[in-house]
């Protein structure tokens, strides 16, 4: 059997993500499937972006990721959502034809060199104890594949269950077989610690059953129509056919009456008899929980989407349930537009196993096993776009690992998926985790229009961005600069340029809000960077003194996280330690002194001890290293 030198085990948006990173460094990579038709399968909503989630999916793009490009190629409704809000809480979303999205990521994927694929399932490792290793990856069919490092993404399929009512059955989703062997192996071969959560998925309706006429419509937004900063740079690529039209979401309330067939329904509720183990989301509730929780609200807001430009289904985003299909049935034709409404596919709650994350590092590689890193669902995260960024820093430090070199890990003040990692291994995950921009502390810096800026250079240095991507960047920072000194240092009637650009809080037209003319800028007006450039300039001028204040905060950060703390520290030789600051650090193991401090449990003042010990740890050296 060839040897690699990563092996994914997994192809969903952490695996694809996982495999597409890994091959791009030069690492012999095979990305193992249970399915080859479901590659990057949309499992529930066919949409990308949100709240936090968009500033993820830019971020993966600047990396040279494929979510951002691939969604773009699949878009058939794009929104900047918070428009009208601040630029630190903008965020893209779009809503995407599911087997447009799934074809090109797959394609992508089967020409991408160093990469191969095998449709088989991993049941099991083959282990070197002495050096806490992973050797080699057993299939089904009792075929072992040597390799040198592994990323496991197995998103809900460990020990998956689905429930309908009081009926269960296993299955990883509707329509593919649960991954029971290798739940069993991680316990068992890697003896890690396993949890359970659910999540679920609402029901899909027939389009032509539906009434639109009463509801209100959602149409795309005219301007910022992709993800991807790359444009004719991803086109190049030979991928399927791109959509070709744009399509309208709807939206549409619950009333009394809904709520009424689920209060008299919860008898046949798994969630409510005890039948389902795993946590779900707080954040995205089943529609009984948000009867039962939120008894005081006459309605609730549905958005209708649909699933793609060839398909008649639409998808009810809200409208997640795990009650019974019959009662299902009830609870759709209550709708204003869903009197005679067929569903096409029944609503579910699944429940899977995951690795606790306090057994994880930073760059998402296991504590115990020194080779195996985990991306998704199994670290106790929700969605495409958290599992695609960890499936990208994941991937890319397996393939570290395999070429000898230390794997990296991304900061918390420079990018939200560090932000999302930081909080996975540091905090108690009792629920699926899912990504905020009210998490980050330096959300004004870690905006979706800057993520560029942010990450580029240490893509390209890393091998993560290819030459002609990161030539692109640098012609668009070079303009940005030239544009910033000229604001500056210029004047337009008795004005400096900078202050023409401070008024703009909102979303700058350049087209609009520029006085003309503006001669000191006419250099720009045959560039097609020109609209971003300008956009980045409005951005940064009007809140320079918050950014400013922001970036003294960043430093104060970055100083703490230059103090490393060894693996083995020893936190019981520290006698001023709280025991329940002793016992969630050992716990915890964190790497730097900042990663300490953002500990649940840990004082100031205990970060003051900590300081003091690694110091005398440092004055113990001598300067070549060894010990006085």
């Amino acid at each position: 059997m060839k040897f690699y030198d990563v092996v994914v085990i997994g192809a969903g948006h952490a695996g694809c993500e996982a495999a597409f990173a890994a091959a791009r460094t030069g690492a012999e990579t095979l990305l193992i499937t249970l399915n080859m038709d479901h590659i990057a399968q949309m499992s529930c909503n066919p949409a990308i972006g949100g709240v936090g989630k968009g500033q993820v999916v830019r971020e993966i793009d600047a990396c040279g990721g494929a979510q951002g490009f691939i969604t773009d190629f699949s878009s058939i409704q794009f929104r900047l959502l918070n428009r009208g809000k601040g630029p630190a809480v903008r965020s893209p979303r779009a809503q995407c034809d599911k087997v447009c999205y799934q074809r090109g990521m797959k394609y992508l994927l089967e020409i991408t060199p160093n990469l191969d694929i095998l449709q088989s399932e991993a049941v099991d490792f083959e282990v070197d104890e002495k050096s806490r290793r992973i050797t080699a990856v057993k299939t089904q069919f009792g075929i072992s594949i040597p390799c040198k490092s592994v990323v496991l993404s197995s998103g809900t399929f460990l020990r998956g269950k689905l429930h309908f009512g009081l009926q269960d059955f296993p299955g990883g989703r509707v329509g593919d077989a649960a991954a029971t062997a290798m739940s069993h192996a991680l316990g068992n071969t890697l003896k890690l610690r396993l949890g359970r959560l659910k999540t679920g998925t609402p029901s899909r309706i027939l389009q032509k059953t539906i009434d639109f006429s009463g509801m209100e419509k959602q149409p795309p937004e005219a301007q910022g129509n992709h993800f991807s900063f790359w444009g004719d740079l991803n086109s190049a690529l030979p991928l399927p056919r791109t959509c070709e039209r744009e399509m309208p979401c709807y939206m549409v309330y619950t009333n009394q009456k809904t709520a009424e067939i689920v209060r008299q329904n919860l008898e046949q509720a798994p969630l409510y008899q005890g039948k389902i183990e795993g946590i779900g989301a707080r954040y995205c509730p089943s529609f009984e929980d948000k009867v039962v929780r939120f008894a005081h609200h006459e309605r609730h807001l549905l958005f209708l989407e649909p699933e793609g430009e060839f398909t008649g289904e639409y998808y009810i985003n809200g409208f997640s349930t795990s009650l019974p299909p019959k009662i299902q049935e009830l609870m759709i034709k209550t709708l204003p537009g869903f009197e005679n409404a067929v569903i096409s596919r029944y609503a579910y709650a699944i429940e899977y196993d995951f690795v606790f994350p306090d057994q994880t590092e930073r760059t998402l590689r296991s504590r115990y096993w020194e080779n195996f890193f985990t991306a998704g669902q199994i670290n106790g995260t929700s969605g495409y776009e958290e599992a695609a960024g960890q499936g990208l820093v994941a991937g890319f430090n397996a393939a570290c690992y395999a070429a000898g070199k230390e794997p990296v890990e991304f900061p918390r003040d420079q990018s939200y998926i560090g932000v999302m990692i930081d909080d996975l291994i540091s905090k108690e995950i009792v629920e699926p985790y899912r990504l905020f921009t009210s998490r980050a502390e330096y959300r004004l810096h870690l905006r979706q229009d800057n993520a560029d800026l942010r990450l580029c250079d240490f893509a390209y240095k890393h091998g993560l961005l290819p030459a002609d991507k990161f030539q692109r960047f640098e012609r668009y920072r070079t303009l940005l600069d030239q544009t910033q000194a000229i604001a500056r240092s210029n004047k337009y009637k008795g004005k400096t340029l900078l202050a023409w650009f401070k008024q703009y809080a909102g979303e700058f037209d350049p087209a609009a809000d520029l006085p003309c003319p503006m001669p000191e800028l006419d250099f720009l007006d045959n560039e097609p960077l020109r609209e971003k450039v300008l956009q980045q300039l409005a951005i940064t001028a009007h809140y320079e003194g918050y950014l400013d204040r922001e970036n003294e905060s960043i430093k104060r950060l970055q100083k703490l996280e230059q103090w490393k703390i060894p693996s083995d520290f020893d936190y019981n030789q520290i006698t001023g330690l709280r025991n329940e600051a002793r016992a969630k650090l050992i716990k915890a193991a964190p790497s730097t002194l900042a990663q300490a401090a953002r500990l649940d449990g840990v004082t100031p003042s205990e970060i003051g001890l900590l300081q003091i010990h690694l110091t005398r740890l440092k004055q113990q050296k001598t300067p070549s290293g060894n010990e006085q």
